[in-house]
């Protein structure tokens, strides 16, 4: 049970041919020293649950062979590495495909190592870096080259990366797509950092036409400010009150973005759209409408819009700000509901998302009361290259071994006094230095003014189990006629792997390369616990900065193994294995 390294190619899932060490090794790998084996009773192989023995070059990372049935290690050469994960779940390592790393510029908020190592300890082997909040932003191949030096020798998982699509930088789509950019991320609303403004529906225009016939997809951040007829006023209600907040951005803001958006899809209709962080229910029926039209469009949900509620955040509690809001329980059940429908031709979303957005504890302006307000000593001790964090991350488990805008609209950005600025402040690079000021007390809790993110890599795959575990509950109590708890674990396993790694991969441009695995796939393996349970706290978020509405919650499902290309990287038990950062940067230009 070693290590391996590397890349290459293949496709198509194996038969399950007999269980002879002359079929185990008829696929031309090699030699037992340059295998590794991984079996369990429950792997998800081709989306669907089944025993699998998976082989994994240890020379090219690739998996070279797929039995159907768990063999075992005398169906292989003497010394070849194997473990029997059973009863654990095999499943392939979870692509979260919307991530800020803000490296270069804002390393106190996040960076390439402590997020992707935060990634890696939740199953995530691959991430897709926003174009936004580092400085400069993803917007030219300059800034690209910037970020790919910035991110050498850093990622213990692999790393891809986005552009951006900001006023003024057309000329250089193209290049950033030779690039190999995973996509560009526009906003139609003010983005909070000053060097990513909001695009025009000129600007949409000529960016659909300049990528109109390349391999590559165009989201956006679609909230835009609805005409108001000349009403421009403040947000009613205490600021430290969330529904204050949330009401300063309804689900018009996200309609119409949409509308708008969807306006000029006929300028490119082979190019694919995705709107990110989808939270208005109110959005899905124009969305679902457009594809029954035949626009290619798609859209994205978060962790956090599937499993937090605006009738749970306390006042003053900062850490839930993000843009879309979190909004009511009755919207993240119509957010479920319409994930159930993900495999449908007319379904509209199709992935699920961290949307990773973190910033230093003083700018989301924390009450001191409130778990994850840090003081400056415990801040400054936070660097990159900790490595004392995440060795005991086991510490927290309950006994989980129990069981096996279009511009016309951006003049009125600034009406609201901040509070609609899509991340919270216009925050200037020399606002994040370690002397920033104490944090006023009339301002502690301030939802207008504080920094809108939610900080989640790594946490993603338990939150979605949690949740899905806790709404099968309340069905079961409910209902008269269920299906069998084996059934409905299947069915919600399967559901996840496409939801987060095969759909999240497709995105991308990654289909054949991430998110499955079968033979000629990365790879990249994450082993989970479904069982196991534990208490979300400081030692288990290996972001930065820890700072989340997830501190303190109970969650079920826990990532036993993180294995990159072959490469044991991560365990819950031992912490980081692998002696240096393995990730690889995914710079190779998409194909389709």
């Amino acid at each position: 049970m070693e290590h391996p390294t590397d890349t290459p190619t293949s496709t198509t899932p194996a038969p399950a041919p007999a269980p002879t060490p002359t079929s185990a090794l008829a696929t031309g790998a090699g030699p037992a020293s340059s295998l590794i084996v991984l079996a369990s009773t429950r792997a998800i192989i081709s989306g669907r649950l089944t025993a699998a023995t998976i082989v994994i070059s240890l020379t090219t990372g690739k998996v070279t062979s797929v039995f159907h049935s768990v063999l075992p290690p005398t169906a292989f050469p003497p010394g070849t590495p194997y473990t029997d994960y059973s009863p654990y779940i095999l499943m392939p390592g979870l692509v979260d495909a919307h991530v800020h790393l803000n490296e270069p510029g804002r390393t106190e908020w996040e960076g390439f190592e402590t997020g992707t190592r935060a990634a890696a300890f939740g199953g995530v082997t691959t991430i897709i870096d926003m174009p936004l909040n580092a400085i400069p932003p993803t917007t030219t191949v300059e800034a690209l080259r910037e970020k790919i030096a910035a991110a050498a020798g850093k990622c213990w998982v692999d790393v891809g990366f986005y552009g951006g699509v900001v006023p003024g930088n057309v000329s250089e789509l193209r290049g950033l797509v030779e690039a190999g950019v995973k996509g560009f991320k526009g906003f139609l609303i003010d983005s909070g950092v000053d060097e990513f403004p909001a695009v025009s529906a000129a600007d949409i225009k000529a960016a659909m036409l300049e990528l109109a016939d390349l391999p590559t997809t165009l989201m956006f951040h679609a909230e835009m400010l609805p005409e108001t007829n000349g009403d421009t006023s403040l947000p009613q209600g205490a600021p430290t009150s969330y529904s204050t907040f949330l009401n300063s951005r309804p689900s018009t803001f996200e309609t119409t973005a949409i509308s708008a958006i969807l306006s000029l899809a006929p300028l490119a209709p082979n190019l694919p759209l995705h709107i990110v962080h989808l939270s208005a229910m109110e959005a899905i029926p124009l969305l679902k409408a457009a594809r029954r039209r035949g626009v290619n469009i798609t859209a994205e949900t978060c962790f956090h819009y599937l499993s937090l509620t605006a009738e749970e955040v306390g006042d003053g509690d900062t850490r839930h700000k993000c843009c879309p809001p979190i909004r009511s329980q009755a919207n993240q059940d119509a957010l479920w509901e319409e994930l159930a429908q993900h495999a449908s031709v007319q379904g509209v979303i199709k992935t699920v998302v961290s949307d990773h957005s973190p910033c230093t504890p003083a700018l989301k302006i924390l009450p001191a009361h409130i778990p994850g307000h840090f003081g400056r000593a415990n801040l400054n001790n936070q660097h990159d290259d900790s490595d004392d964090s995440d060795d005991n991350d086991n510490e927290n488990e309950i006994d989980s071994n129990s069981s096996n805008n279009n511009s016309n609209n951006n003049n009125n950005n600034n009406n609201n006094n901040n509070n609609n600025n899509t991340k919270g402040t216009n925050t200037k690079p020399d606002d994040e230095e370690e002397g920033e000021g104490e944090i006023a007390k009339d301002e502690e809790g301030n939802f207008l003014k504080a920094w809108g993110g939610i900080s989640s890599v790594g946490l993603g795959l338990p939150i979605l189990w949690t949740e899905l575990e806790r709404r099968r509950s309340a069905a079961n109590s409910t209902a008269t006629d269920t299906p069998t708890s084996t059934s409905s674990t299947t069915s919600a396993l399967e559901d996840i792997v496409q939801w987060c790694c095969a759909n999240t991969a497709r995105q991308v441009g990654l289909a054949s390369q991430k998110g499955d695995l079968s033979v000629g796939y990365d790879g990249d393996v994450c082993v989970f616990d479904e069982n196991g349970e534990w208490v979300v706290e400081p030692d288990t978020m290996l972001f930065r900065n820890k700072c989340s509405p997830y501190q303190g919650k109970r969650m079920r499902g826990i990532v036993r193994e993180t294995w990159l290309r072959g490469q044991k990287v991560y365990t819950r038990d031992d912490g980081f294995v692998a002696t240096r950062p393995v990730g690889n940067l995914l710079l190779e230009p998409r194909a389709a």
